[in-house]
């Protein structure tokens, strides 16, 4: 089962006040209906289904038919609710029509209170919304709808949660979309998919904490490459040294460096500094090494620039 389909069968259970149910079932038929002389609402969930079979039956008292095809190429099924009875009253009274005309959007009625509102956005995401699972690559949560002025309308309830969602058309449609892992796990909480809250929350938090390893690990390992090549650079200067015969020319503090350097050749400038100090009872920095493996390269530039001229 999707993740999607997770958080509809959890919010589809939901026990609801007759407020909340006529707030959800209007976003439902709004969002899912066709309507001549029936309403038929088409929806590929069974259980979201079931909830709409159960609020319309509820609180108008009819029993809608219900009629199962199977999609195309086989893939599961698709499930027509018709209402045949009251349908005007119906529309009205969840503020779709007025007058006999289709609203863009519905009165403040269905959205009076938080719950009302919570109620209305839990119904448009059953049946145009789909979240990613937390496991895969993104996370993005969007509900696909008709027209501009519905998909800026819902944008702007969800924007009422500083969910920062955002719209974008595609094909005949338009799609509001929210990408932000702690959005999408606030839109959650808002639907009341308690469950699915916790699930994402914790699969977030393994991806953040792996992500963060991951990081440390790349952080350590550049930094390790970073000593091997300087330490690298500085055993080739040393040997450059040895080949022209000038080590024994050099102060003692210079040989002592060309001694433990040689000696420890994958050791940090940190770490030789530690060694020399505790091994010669003379304390070095690690700025004082690097000040003298600068004087053993300044050095060897004299000489190359006294051979190129």
């Amino acid at each position: 089962m999707s993740f999607t389909s997770i958080v509809k069968d959890e919010v589809t259970r939901l026990e609801t006040s007759k407020l909340e149910d006529i707030s959800e079932l209007s976003a439902i038929i709004r969002v899912a209906a066709t309507i001549n002389n029936t309403i038929n609402i088409t929806v590929e969930n069974n259980t979201v289904a079931r909830r709409t079979f159960k609020l319309v039956k509820k609180i108008y008292g009819i029993t809608p038919s219900i009629t199962v095809r199977n999609k195309k190429l086989g893939k599961g099924f698709t499930y027509i609710l018709n209402i045949k009875n009251q349908n005007k009253e119906i529309l009205e009274d969840l503020s779709i029509i007025d007058n006999n005309k289709y609203l863009p959007v519905p009165k403040e009625y269905i959205i009076s209170d938080e719950e009302q509102l919570r109620a209305y956005l839990r119904g448009v995401f059953i049946v145009s919304g789909s979240v990613n699972d937390p496991k895969t690559s993104r996370y993005h949560l969007e509900f696909i709808l008709d027209t501009k002025d519905y998909a800026t309308f819902i944008s702007n309830l969800l924007n009422s949660y500083n969910l920062n969602s955002k719209i974008i058309k595609r094909e005949k449609n338009y799609t509001v979309y929210i990408k932000e892992a702690e959005k999408i796990s606030d839109f959650l909480r808002i639907i009341k998919a308690f469950s699915a809250v916790m699930y994402f929350e914790d699969i977030r938090i393994y991806r953040d904490h792996k992500n963060m390893t991951n990081r440390l690990n790349n952080c350590e390992q550049a930094n390790t490459d970073k000593i091997f090549m300087t330490a690298s650079k500085q055993v080739k200067d040393i040997e450059k040294l040895y080949e022209l015969g000038m080590v024994d020319l050099l102060d003692e503090k210079l040989k002592v460096v060309i001694e433990y350097r040689m000696k420890y050749r994958e050791s940090s400038l940190q770490e030789l500094a530690d060694i020399i100090s505790l091994e010669t009872g003379v304390e070095i920095t690690k700025s004082g090494l690097n000040h003298r493996f600068r004087k053993i390269k300044e050095i060897l530039e004299r000489v190359d620039n006294k051979k190129a001229n």
